[in-house]
């Protein structure tokens, strides 16, 4: 079963950066797409960026194009986000996820297309 571990949360300023990290164990990620969501408190979890399992294509909710940026190591099997520019909306807890299928054509948003979840790691940007 794989595990994911996020790390890389912390309060920042308004514009500043941050780059989260997801750390998969007990699996091999390379041949799976990953995704980031987030929830913010009293708001469903949401859809943030995804990427392919060849890391051809990512997808980003519109609120965070430009501005945030979502990679893969797969020798770390660690996939990253890499978040610039940062606004109050954008405070939340931050999951990681896998891919329920391997090798699957085309992204998803929903979060039941995904089948394993991280425990989050806080991101709070003050104005």
């Amino acid at each position: 079963q794989v595990q994911l571990v996020e790390s890389g949360g912390d309060l920042v300023q308004t514009g500043d950066s941050l780059r989260l990290s997801c750390a998969a164990s007990g699996g091999a990620i390379s041949l799976y797409s990953m995704a980031w969501f987030r929830q913010a408190p009293g708001k469903e979890r949401e859809f943030v960026a995804a990427i392919s399992w060849n890391g051809r294509d990512t997808d980003y909710r519109d609120s965070v194009k430009g501005r945030f940026t979502i990679s893969t190591d797969n020798a770390r099997n660690t996939v990253y986000l890499q978040m610039n520019n940062l606004k109050p909306e954008d405070t939340a807890l931050y999951h990681c996820t896998v891919d329920r299928f391997r090798g699957r054509m085309g992204l998803k948003r929903a979060p039941y297309e995904y089948a394993y979840w991280g425990q989050g790691t806080q991101v709070t940007v003050s104005s």
